[in-house]
């Protein structure tokens, strides 16, 4: 099964943060902070949202910064994805 998106939203999957500060602390997932970094899966097709066309600037693969409590977590398969507005995307890291 594969999640299409629809108008201007997108489908991302975190990525693995260290478990050990720099400090050499190792943290257990209680304590980490939710990730904000994540991998674009899937892209929907942009259009007129809200009155506004809204055309799609992120592509799958690109790794993005986005908003600390964004989106729809889903999980499908067994793998966990959030589901975000292009818009609470703040970042695309090159």
């Amino acid at each position: 099964m594969k999640l299409k998106p629809l108008l201007d939203r997108v489908v991302i999957k975190n990525v693995e943060t260290e478990e050990v500060t720099k400090g050499g602390i190792l943290l257990t997932s209680s304590a980490k902070e939710k990730p904000q970094m994540a991998e674009v899966v899937a892209v929907g097709p942009g259009g007129v949202v809200d009155g506004k066309e809204i055309n799609m600037v992120v592509k799958e693969h690109d790794k993005v910064v986005y908003s600390k409590y964004a989106g729809t977590e889903v999980k499908l398969d067994g793998e966990e994805y959030i589901i975000v507005r292009q818009s609470d995307i703040l970042a695309i890291v090159e």
